[in-house]
């Protein structure tokens, strides 16, 4: 991904005083250490027995709104998926809204990555099928990539120019 997935834990008690405390942690770090960073933390805050924190801030998350509500195992789960899949994993979390139903699509949906619905039309057909020479000018693999989409048989994650990851849709 070349960015690194992390959280900004804010120590509440001394925001509720005025005062901005807290740490950036890399939210693909082991939720152990996480933990332990966020304790550090706290007992270096600049007020007397502070326990509380939420989340802040986040960076790297491409795209996905973490909200200061997730709680640290949430988070770390969410940068873990990102990171498993740095191409998609932030748009596929938009899609589903939901982290168990993007990890079955990134799992067992996934068609692959092609430059366009087209191409990968063209390639299931050729797969299943073996074209005639002499038909295969006649295939309009642009309206199957189109009908694909419009039927709901798949949907698409743009990542880039000619960079298009298909998922089938359940």
């Amino acid at each position: 991904m070349g960015s690194e997935i992390r959280i900004y834990v804010a120590d509440l008690a001394a925001y509720n005083a005025g005062k901005l405390h807290g740490a950036w942690i890399d939210a693909t770090d082991e939720l152990e250490d996480i933990g332990q960073q966020v304790q550090t933390m706290l007992a270096q805050s600049p007020e007397p027995g502070a326990e509380e924190y939420a989340i802040h801030d986040y960076e790297g998350f491409a795209g996905y709104p973490l909200s200061e509500y997730e709680g640290l195992e949430a988070a770390h789960a969410v940068a873990c998926f990102i990171e498993e899949y740095p191409d998609f994993g932030g748009e596929l979390l938009n899609h589903f809204g939901d982290l168990e139903d993007a990890r079955r699509a990134a799992d067992e949906d996934y068609c692959g990555c092609y430059r366009s619905l087209a191409d990968c039309a063209r390639e299931l057909t050729e797969e299943a099928t073996a074209i005639p020479e002499n038909l295969a000018y006649y295939i309009d693999y642009e309206a199957m990539g189109r009908d694909m989409a419009l039927n709901g048989d798949v949907f698409t994650i743009e990542a880039g120019f000619e960079e298009v990851h298909i998922f089938w849709n359940r």
